[in-house]
């Protein structure tokens, strides 16, 4: 930097030098360039004396600072060789106004302002004679980019306590405006930052860390951040840092994730994945790898024990077809059937990868309503944006108060002294790391299997059930992500979700609980709910306990909760679901066909198309019902086939006339099907 800095202070400083020599030759306007050269001197007495402090130098405004003062030394020069004309001549011809005379002594000044700022800016704090370091001109039209010079140049020359000043001031810029951001990353803010992470006080590291999660809004800011080495930075203060710099760690990468899923993979790389997840169970579970956990009627997740050894750490799961899977559903015990003490299960398993996804009928169907709910786009946003927008702004007010390869060790590095911390840094601690694997789970495969093999889902129970608010809400939101991953990943459901799993058992106990709960936060009930539809092809044919809940939400009064509701249902009536017969009887026995037709008839439009797709497809595969017939299902749905914008979707069209037909065919010859 300093011999870069040398480099471009050599040509100022030889045009300075020759617009004194030109001054000093004039032969017209001496006393104007006699002006020039006095301040001439001045300013080149201030470029010799930065080219000495060139190591010192903060280069962004250097550079531009001096690029402006050479091109006024250039006109500089360009005038007072004019002076030198000789000759009566040459004189009358070269008359200069004394205005130019003027504007160039005022651009004199305004180079020597600049350079006095810089070298001010640049010296170390304690060698200042004032706190005050002025304005300067050049940056008049644009007074907060000297600010954010000022506040970077602290972080690089400052003392301990200036430069987490500094960084809590760089977090106001970077609240304030998306611009500000921007321009503390282009202005070279970033590695400061992170060297204040790493060898600053615990004031100045979270000042540090909440400043570079805000910088993180949009894909080229974070891309940046990780090209100068925020992984790496991240990952040391998770292992060994303070916890409260751990919980501000733990946010930074939420929100860097949540603008960069890119960089999911280089968080894993670094292993992160571990380190949160061992922030997660600190205190939530005992540190051992594998559970028993004894259910009694109260279904507590508190029965959770710690139980077995190693001894099946390596166990990988053979590649079942989807057959297999299927009628696996009629045998094996659903976390919802018997609660009986169990013995030693296996937690941690590791699995291979594999694709899968939502049959095309369904899928397109599910197309189908989204397109239809364009017609209001308001209500479709709030609809699917409530749980993350609302949950953010809680968890900001809050939180102001108070890898590709595989992990099998996820014990978690113990922390010297973090069993001290107060009640209240540990929440956060875990509402931030919760919230991170939240974000970094979300449409990765890998990151969803390094979780579920780890004690995570043990861990998101247990904060389900227990935690703080701010904890329950990103235990719920990385739970619906997960799902969803596995809901189209068939390898990782099977892994994961494995019926007679322990720690599946609790997260579906817990998703249940909360979802029967009559004053559940809307917040946390749409996420739970999400997570429960997601993992509807994991439920035995025999199992019931999920549909109760959810048809009686069909009843909800907001809007959200009801559609994603009648979404979740559909998951289990659809015909990609192999017990879509089962599910879709539970649903009529449940009470669901009365719920529906008013929800097709009077529900609004972003509940109305979804209860429509769910109307045919029960209608569909249960067509000889007489809670069908009795509900006059037939006539909802001829009604529905009438209305222009419930049938602009093709998939939901030909639903609806495959689910007519059917009717029409079993009903009129009686119907063969009640509920017992």
């Amino acid at each position: 930097m300093a011999d870069i800095v040398k480099q471009i202070l050599a040509k100022p400083i030889q045009l300075a030098d020759q617009v004194t020599k030109a001054a000093e030759e004039a032969s017209s306007s001496k006393q104007e360039c006699f002006e020039l050269k006095s301040k001439t001197e001045k300013l080149a007495l201030l470029l010799r004396q930065a080219a000495r402090a060139s190591s010192d130098l903060y280069e962004r405004p250097t550079r531009r600072i001096i690029d402006e003062t050479e091109q006024v030394l250039d006109k500089a020069l360009s005038l007072v060789l004019k002076c030198r004309a000789n000759g009566i001549m040459k004189r009358v011809f070269t008359i200069i106004p004394a205005a130019q005379f003027r504007k160039m002594s005022s651009q004199l000044e305004n180079s020597i302002g600049d350079l006095s700022w810089l070298l001010r800016v640049s010296a170390p704090a304690d060698t200042r004679e004032d706190g005050y370091l002025g304005l300067p001109p050049i940056a008049a039209n644009e007074p907060i980019l000297c600010l954010i010079w000022e506040q970077i140049a602290i972080l690089h020359t400052g003392s301990v306590d200036d430069r987490s000043d500094a960084a809590a001031s760089l977090v106001s810029l970077a609240k304030d405006n998306d611009r500000y951001g921007k321009l503390i990353i282009e202005e070279g803010g970033v590695g400061p930052l992170l060297k204040l992470i790493k060898e600053g006080k615990m004031e100045g590291q979270e000042h540090a860390a909440e400043a570079l999660g805000l910088l993180g809004r949009d894909p080229e800011s974070v891309e940046h951040m990780i090209h100068a080495g925020v992984c790496s930075v991240f990952a040391k203060i998770l292992k060994e840092g303070p916890m409260r710099v751990q919980a501000m760690v733990a946010r930074a990468i939420s929100e860097l994730a949540s603008h960069y899923p890119k960089c999911q993979d280089l968080f894993a790389q670094h292993n992160i994945i571990r380190l949160l997840v061992s922030h997660l169970a600190f205190e939530t579970v005992q540190e051992h790898s594998k559970y028993a956990i004894t259910f009694n009627k109260a279904t507590s997740i508190h029965a959770v024990v710690v139980a077995t050894n190693n001894s099946n750490a390596n166990y990988i799961p053979n590649r079942a077809s989807d057959e297999d899977e299927k009628q696996g559903y009629r045998h094996i015990p659903h976390p919802l059937g018997n609660r009986i003490s169990s013995q030693m299960h296996n937690v941690v398993t590791s699995t291979m990868a594999m694709q899968g996804g939502l049959k095309p009928p369904l899928q397109q169907v599910v197309n189908g309503v989204n397109q239809a709910n364009q017609a209001n786009p308001a209500n479709q946003a709030k609809s699917n944006g409530n749980s993350n927008s609302n949950s953010n702004a809680k968890q900001n007010h809050q939180y102001q108060q108070s890898p590709h390869h595989h992990q099998h060790n996820h014990s978690g590095t113990s922390i010297k002294g973090r069993e001290l911390e107060d009640p209240a840094t540990k929440a956060t601690m875990k509402a931030m790391a919760a919230r991170a694997l939240w974000q970094l789970a979300k449409g990765n495969s890998p990151i969803c299997r390094s979780i579920t093999e780890s004690r995570a889902l043990l861990c998101f129970a247990v904060l389900l059930e227990k935690g703080s608010e701010d904890v329950q809400l990103n235990s719920a939101m990385a739970l619906m992500e997960i799902t969803a991953v596995a809901e189209k990943d068939a390898e990782l459901r099977r892994s994961a979700f494995k019926p007679n799993s322990p720690a599946c058992r609790s997260v579906v106990d817990q998703l249940q609980n909360i979802t029967e709960k009559a004053d559940a936060d809307l917040d946390l009930l749409i996420p739970c709910i999400k997570a429960v539809g997601n993992l509807a092809r994991t439920f035995r044919a025999t199992e019931t306990r999920m549909i109760g809940p959810l048809v009686r939400l069909l009843d909800e009064r907001e809007a959200e909760v009801t559609r994603e509701a009648t979404i979740a249902l559909t998951k289990f009536a659809c015909t990609e679901n192999y017990l879509h017969l089962d599910h879709s009887k539970a649903i009529i026995c449940a009470g669901g066909a009365k719920h529906l037709i008013q929800l097709v008839y009077f529900g609004e439009q972003i509940v109305q198309i979804p209860a429509l797709v769910l109307m045919c497809y029960i209608a569909f595969h249960v067509p000889d019902s007489e809670e069908l017939a009795q509900a006059e299902v037939l006539t909802v749905l001829e009604w529905a086939s009438k209305q222009s914008y419930m049938t602009q979707d093709e998939a939901l069209e030909t639903l609806l006339q495959e689910a007519k037909s059917r009717l029409d065919l079993y009903q009129s010859k009686g119907s063969k099907y009640q509920c017992h």
